[in-house]
């Protein structure tokens, strides 16, 4: 990170008192920080406090991690209309928050799964930005060697159970790869991703039921960002409240837009559900792109809706805020905002660089001899 870097260089570059005066300055990184989120609303539990605690070197992490993925989305953006990348695209920007905080909460040997909406998870559990880029693109140094594309990044060895096309289909999958977990007697969970646009499937009640019988240690995450496709979630749910669908199984809403109540409430369900089995999250959470590459976003919701999202719950934003408040210089924010933007440029024009997979793997991992 930029300042623990600094703050190294400085020491060794000084003698006692300059290495005693950096080290205040460290303690002061460190030093906790009390912040009050939005109250959790919960159907069928007792509400998690609301009282996070951080400090400046878990905000600074996490403001770095949240514009990395906005810094991707945009760039996917641009070479998508540059017709570098074809095909599907759903893109997250506006959405950060949410995963950032859930892995701020969890291990990488809990494991994650989602829907086609998967770009920052493939960071988040250890993957690069060129590798991301050049899986877009169709090339052969993508996290899938340019066969999976935008829809279905994977990578095991992290428990990122993929990008998954189908709507709904990653649901009963999760409730699987938890009872994996409690089968071998690990302490893990599952965070098991989708939309507000397949709350409705059948399939998520199926699972839901078998995890509730198991007790299985499955976090249900619905990121409701307000618009399945094109269709508003007043339209397409009868009861819009989906913290509450698990009937039987508890469940907790949070204010998707803010990365502490993220952390503190998915914390807060990781622990249930390893003592207690399976509770379902509904993350408050808006995107700011359309639904897809193809969805111009903007014929079934205003511009105003959007900017005004913008500007009064950007998730970056907010923890930019917090930081400056908290003895953060802007400069050294900027200092960030560049390294990204140039780890990111760089990344595109590898992928770009980048081949494209031989004929021969179109019948890799189909047929064994």
């Amino acid at each position: 990170m930029a300042l623990q870097a600094t703050i190294q260089g400085l020491k060794a570059q000084a003698g006692s008192q300059l290495g005693l005066s950096v080290a205040r300055l460290f303690a002061s990184a460190a030093a906790p920080i009390k912040v009050e989120v939005m109250p959790y609303k919960v159907h069928r539990i007792d509400a998690p406090s609301n009282i996070v605690e951080t400090n400046v070197t878990e905000l600074m992490d996490f403001y770095k991690l949240m514009y990395k993925m906005r810094r991707m989305e945009i760039a996917a953006d641009m070479m998508y209309k540059a017709k570098f990348i074809r095909g599907f695209c759903h893109l997250y920007d506006g959405q950060e928050a949410v995963l950032t905080g859930i892995e701020a909460a969890i291990t990488l040997q809990d494991s994650i799964i989602t829907s086609y909406r998967d770009h920052c998870q493939h960071v988040t559990r250890g993957g690069s930005v060129v590798g991301l880029m050049a899986e877009l693109m169709g090339k052969k140094d993508g996290a899938t060697r340019g066969l999976g594309g935008s829809m279905h990044i994977y990578n095991r060895k992290n428990n990122f159970y993929g990008g998954n096309g189908i709507v709904g289909a990653q649901i009963p999958l999760g409730a699987g790869i938890a009872l994996a977990h409690k089968y071998k007697g690990e302490k893990n969970v599952c965070i098991t991703m989708y939309g507000d646009g397949a709350a409705n499937q059948g399939q998520k009640y199926e699972a839901l039921n078998m995890a509730g019988l198991w007790n299985l240690p499955v976090i249900f995450v619905c990121e409701n960002n307000h618009y399945g496709m094109g269709t508003a979630e007043w339209r397409a749910a009868k009861s819009p409240n989906f913290y509450t669908r698990g009937d039987y199984i508890p469940g907790i809403k949070v204010d998707g837009m803010d990365v502490l109540a993220v952390k503190n409430a998915v914390a807060f369900a990781k622990a249930y559900a390893l003592a207690n089995g399976p509770i379902v999250m509904e993350m408050d959470t808006y995107r700011y792109h359309g639904h897809s590459m193809s969805d111009p976003g903007s014929t079934y919701r205003t511009r105003d809706e959007i900017n005004a999202m913008r500007t009064e719950r950007d998730p970056i934003e907010r923890v930019k805020k917090l930081l400056l408040a908290n003895g953060v210089e802007a400069a050294e924010l900027k200092k960030i905002d560049r390294e990204v933007k140039k780890e990111v440029d760089e990344a595109v024009e590898a992928a770009k660089a980048s081949t494209a997979p031989p004929e021969h793997w179109l019948w890799k991992n189909m047929y064994v001899k």
